[in-house]
């Protein structure tokens, strides 16, 4: 995201080279995480934040994924004082616009989230930017919350790195997590109340779109 008129300049961009969702893979189908969590037994909660460019995309395919039982829009990866949108939007607050999942983890794992994360959430090989738009704010990365989340983590990245799923090397960073702070009201569920924004339409729809198409075991509709 950006200001305005930016934003109308690099929608038009897009729209010129006709691009709606990414395309980084190589033709090799991303695989499910070879280590990964079991599901439990039992009904619980757990959660999961990661950053892959604007939260309105991430939000709006996870809150489509089975399992799932909230995302909300937010930021991480700085300090509290820094985290609001036209302050994290300068790309010096060392914050990323974020997702916080939480999810039922005897319905849906974490290595599964992880597959829709690099499958058709967001390019994992792009370097502070997705799509339209750019700076760090936009990198991709996974908030681990615990050692297990961790290891999950790395090894799915080596996994697909090794097997050559994608045309560029992975560069999502995994660190851990310090802190998630909830985004203003008017970012939640935006795709949902505005499906007829241009952004949303030729960005984030498609990414919804190719959750139900590679993953109709996971979709939900809502």
């Amino acid at each position: 995201m950006a200001k305005s008129t930016v934003r109308i300049l690099m929608i038009l961009g897009v729209l010129l080279v006709g691009l709606t969702a990414y395309s980084a893979g190589s033709g090799v189908p991303v695989p499910s995480p070879a280590a990964d969590a079991a599901k439990t037994a039992t009904a619980g909660q757990q959660t999961a934040v990661i950053s892959g460019g604007c939260f309105w995309g991430i939000q709006a395919v996870f809150q489509h994924v089975k399992g799932v039982t909230n995302a909300m829009s937010g930021y991480s990866g700085g300090e509290a004082k820094t985290a609001e949108y036209e302050t994290v939007s300068t790309g010096r607050t060392g914050h990323a616009e974020s997702v916080k999942i939480t999810y039922d983890p005897s319905q849906v794992t974490y290595g599964e989230l992880l597959r829709v994360f690099f499958s058709v959430a967001h390019d994992p090989t792009e370097l502070n930017y997705q799509g339209p738009d750019s700076g760090t704010q936009y990198r991709s990365v996974i908030f681990y919350a615990n050692d297990e989340q961790k290891r999950i983590a790395e090894a799915y990245i080596a996994q697909l790195d090794q097997a050559g799923v994608f045309k560029h090397k992975i560069v999502t960073q995994v660190v851990p997590l310090k802190a998630f702070y909830l985004a203003e009201a008017y970012h939640q569920n935006y795709a949902t109340i505005h499906p007829n924004d241009p952004y949303i339409m030729f960005n984030d729809a498609p990414k919804v779109s190719n959750l139900r198409k590679e993953f109709p075991e996971l979709y939900i509709g809502k």
